[in-house]
């Protein structure tokens, strides 16, 4: 007999979703739960795992499967990163373009 999988949906603060993230993220990673996070009572985003993400974007853009197919093959080459050193480069990006254009 097959078990049929139920979908949880969880609408939390924003708030909370920063203090617990680790937890939040593992829940929608192995358990397959969503989370609606909320900025005063009101939906501003949605947390779901990223195979489930990585479908809805194939569906929504047929054209984002080659992108994803693309990444997928570098991270199993060995050319992903850590999340800390991205966001590091992100932010000298910006400061960068920030200081630029304040001396034009």
């Amino acid at each position: 007999m097959k078990t049929k999988l139920t979908s949880v949906v969880h609408r939390i603060p924003i708030t909370k979703a920063r203090i617990n993230l680790g937890q939040v993220v593992r829940r929608a990673h192995i358990n397959k739960e969503y989370f609606i996070l909320e900025k005063d009572g009101i939906p501003v985003a949605g947390l779901m795992a990223a195979e489930e993400l990585e479908d809805y974007l194939e569906l929504r853009d047929p054209k984002i499967r080659s992108q994803i197919r693309m990444s997928t093959e570098e991270y199993r080459q060995g050319k992903g990163r850590q999340a800390s050193d991205f966001l590091a480069e992100l932010v000298a990006q910006r400061t960068a373009k920030t200081k630029r254009g304040r001396h034009a």
